[in-house]
């Protein structure tokens, strides 16, 4: 089978369960997030996954996305990339969405609107396409602008955040980071990015079924 990108949202935290905006804040996983990644762990250690002992490992390198990561098995070979720290939300952090449109700025969206005090979307998308890009590299992947490309043989598992892995998708499909927005990404779900006739594609998304 071709290389594959395995995509792990981290689990839930107590500003996730209640639709903070989480950017560099290091919330820690909360019970029922830390039980949400030894189930991951427990579903890839069996059949088809078998463990991935071939598989890169690579973490954002927040808590609350490394304890993921750990529970599920993969801490013995994990390493950290700061291009995979979720967005930075700026004076927006902490805040959910709909308290942002009531108190501050009505008919606010991320995508279109951006945070103040943070990140630009481009600069998101920036960090995301650089990782990509060493990815590419060192597998001995063409450009990612080119149509057709060619997959390497080793997965990756990437363990990270909501918005991130969002656009991240979307960049590996060659869309546009607000494309990103179409993508709904739960806690501590399984999502796979792979290829179809040598073209980038996605295999697998928001699988939850070790949750249920």
């Amino acid at each position: 089978m071709p290389a594959r990108i395995l995509l792990v949202r981290h689990g839930e935290t107590a500003w996730s369960a209640t639709g903070r905006h989480t950017g560099r804040t290091d919330v820690p996983l909360t019970d029922e997030g830390r039980e949400m990644g030894r189930r991951l762990g427990a579903r890839l250690s069996a059949e088809p996954w078998g463990g991935l002992p071939q598989a890169e490992v690579v973490s954002s390198p927040l808590s609350r996305a490394r304890e993921t990561a750990e529970l599920a098995g993969f801490g013995d070979r994990l390493r950290t990339d700061e291009r995979l720290l979720e967005w930075d939300y700026g004076q927006y952090e902490g805040l959910t969405g709909p308290a942002i449109r009531a108190e501050t700025q009505p008919g606010w969206l991320i995508w279109r609107d951006g945070v103040p005090g943070g990140e630009k979307l481009a600069e998101v998308c920036g960090r995301v396409d650089d990782f990509l890009a060493d990815v590419d590299a060192r597998a001995g992947v063409p450009d990612p602008d080119t149509t057709v490309m060619h997959p390497a043989d080793r997965d990756l598992v990437v363990f990270a955040h909501g918005h991130l892995l969002r656009i991240l998708t979307a960049r590996w499909l060659g869309l546009p980071p607000e494309y990103a927005q179409r993508f709904k990404l739960g806690p501590a779900t399984l999502s796979v990015l792979t290829w179809e006739y040598g073209a980038r594609a996605v295999e697998r998304w928001n699988d939850a079924a070790h949750l249920d």
